[in-house]
This record gives structure tokens, C-alpha cells and sequence, in this order.
């Protein structure tokens, strides 16, 4: 097993190198000049040489990339294109914190509802209980985010005033006022959740109750709850443990548009402001930080799988 873990873990630092280059990369290919783009068309000659020097854009690409890698290495991130150039790094850790807990509230409310969801259909195969599930899971996984979230707005927070339409966030917050601002944006990214995590569970569950041994351990006389719990469910949620970690890096890169919605100050609504302003230290250093989170994922999630599947650590 460290074996495993030693292996995984030197390929989630190789991906985050080539990602950091690839990264570095496509902000270097964007269209127009940097300092004239932030600066103006306006802008005189002296001041966007300023600017460059400043920044350090007037160094050749290798050496701009070296010396962003090794900033971002050593927890210097660089500085901000905007007024006052304000570090970066404290900008991005303030924006991942509430993206994580947005994320982990979602995650709450998805997982738990989605498996249980899919076993319900698993043990319901073909029957209406099982038809229903299908076509709603199918259907809220169709909708596009921005919809669900302006419904949700308009049922929950706008008629019955039990949620906050805005997500912006105060100082002074209770856990009470947490809640009434996060369910509605971690209820509308549930909904694309769960309809996928489910069909991944009642596929699992399906795929074992199928399996020899099931009704092997049924004819021993083992009770048919403990034959589910104990060896039915653990080996379905193999497949599902990728697809939840897959999730939580979509949870916090593809928030973009919940985030919109709802005017929530986390990684998305960042990442929109940073392209907008053409902010490429932010736009970096939000991107790498999605990438790592999503390849941290899926290690754990490798990690998870071994742990339940020791025929994987032996390939």
C-alpha cells in the first residue's frame, strides 16, 4: 500500500507541472498586449514599459515561467493587475474557502441523498419506483444550472422568503445565516449531482446483485440486509467513489455559473472577474488551484478504491 501511495502520489506532482506549463501557456497565446489591455489604449509608451517591468513581462516566456513556478512553490504568488497590486495568494485562499464550504455542503446534501436514491432504484429494477427515479434523475441533470438556480431564487427566497436570494457574504455570520445562504446555491448544484452519482449507484448495485455470490451468501441463510450493507454495497460504490471524486473537482471549477446566480464570492465568480479584467496572475493561480484540488480528488479516490479493492494496488 505506501508503495501505491508513493507511486500516486508522484503522479499527481508530475500532472501539476505539465498542467502549470500548460496553464502558463495559454495565458501567454491570449490575444493583444497585457499592459496595453489593462492599462488602456490610452496608455502611454513609459507607462506600459513601467508596467512590464513591474511584472516582469518584459523577461523571456522560459524565464517568466521559472519565475512563476518557483513563486508559486514558495507561496508567492505574485501581485494583482488591479488597483493597488495586492498580493494574490491571500485573494485566492480567501475565494477557496468559501468555495470549499460550498462544496462541502453539496456534497452533504448529494451524496447521502443520491446513493440512497440508487438503491432504492437497484431494488426497485423495472418496477415505477424505478421509472420515476429514471426520468427525474434524467431530467434535473438536463436543466442548465442558471435555470434551477433563478427557480429556486424565485419559489424559496423571493414568495416564500425562507432562503437568501444573494449569497454575498457578511462578517458577522451565524451558523444559521451560513444555512440560509448556502442551500439554495448547494441545492442547485445537487440536482446535477445526484441524478448522475445515482444512475453510477443503481448501475453498481444492479452489476452485484447479478453476481454469484450474492445468491450464494442468500442460500447460507445471511439475512438480505446484511448481504446489501456488507458486500453488495461495498463493492457498487467502487465505480461511484471515482464519480464523487471527479465531482468535487466540477464542484469547485465548474461553480462558475452557480456562483453568477447567485453572486457568491468564491473560485468561479473569481475566475470570471480575473478573465474579464485580463488579471492573468488570478486567472493562474485560480487555474492551478482548480487542477490541484481535481487531481487531489481522484488521488484520494484511488487511494479509497485501493483500500476497498486490494486487486488494484497489486496492478
Amino acid at each position: 500500500m505506501a508503495r501505491y501511495i508513493v507511486r500516486r502520489t508522484f503522479l499527481l506532482l508530475l500532472t501539476m507541472l505539465v498542467t502549470s506549463f500548460i496553464i502558463f501557456a495559454l495565458t501567454q497565446l491570449l490575444p493583444g498586449d497585457i499592459a496595453n489591455l489593462v492599462l488602456g489604449r490610452d496608455a502611454s509608451p513609459t507607462a506600459i514599459a513601467n508596467f512590464n517591468e513591474e511584472f516582469g513581462l518584459d523577461q523571456p516566456a522560459v524565464q517568466q515561467y521559472a519565475n512563476w513556478l518557483t513563486g508559486f512553490v514558495t507561496a508567492d504568488w505574485g501581485r494583482s493587475y488591479t488597483a493597488g497590486s495586492p498580493p494574490v495568494r491571500p485573494l485566492v485562499l480567501d475565494r477557496l474557502v468559501n468555495s470549499l464550504i460550498l462544496a462541502a455542503y453539496t456534497l452533504l446534501i448529494a451524496i447521502p441523498l443520491s446513493i440512497g436514491i440508487g438503491i432504492i432504484a437497484a431494488l426497485n429494477e423495472n418496477k415505477w419506483v424505478d421509472n420515476v427515479i429514471s426520468v427525474v434523475s434524467l431530467s434535473i441533470v438536463g436543466l442548465p444550472e442558471f435555470v434551477t438556480g433563478i427557480v429556486l431564487v424565485n419559489v424559496f427566497a423571493l414568495n416564500f422568503g425562507w432562503f437568501e436570494a444573494t449569497s454575498l457574504i457578511p462578517d458577522d455570520l451565524t451558523l444559521v445565516g451560513w444555512l440560509r445562504i448556502l442551500t439554495l446555491p448547494a441545492l442547485t448544484a445537487s440536482f446535477v449531482l445526484v441524478g448522475y452519482v445515482s444512475r453510477m449507484t443503481r448501475a453498481g448495485m444492479l452489476d452485484e446483485l447479478s453476481k454469484p455470490y450474492v445468491r450464494t451468501a442468500q442460500l447460507k441463510g445471511l439475512p438480505r440486509r446484511t448481504v446489501l450493507l456488507r458486500h453488495v454495497l461495498r463493492n457498487a460504490l467502487l465505480p461511484t467513489i471515482t464519480v464523487i471524486a471527479i465531482s468535487i473537482g466540477w464542484l469547485m471549477g465548474g461553480l462558475v455559473v452557480i456562483e453568477n446566480v447567485f453572486n457568491y464570492p468564491g473560485m468561479g465568480s473569481l475566475l470570471v472577474t480575473a478573465v474579464t479584467q485580463k488579471n492573468l496572475p488570478v486567472l493562474q493561480a485560480v487555474s492551478v488551484m482548480i487542477v490541484f484540488i481535481f487531481a487531489f480528488s481522484n488521488l484520494v479516490a484511488d487511494l479509497l478504491y485501493a483500500l476497498l479493492n486490494p486487486r488494484t494496488r497489486l496492478t
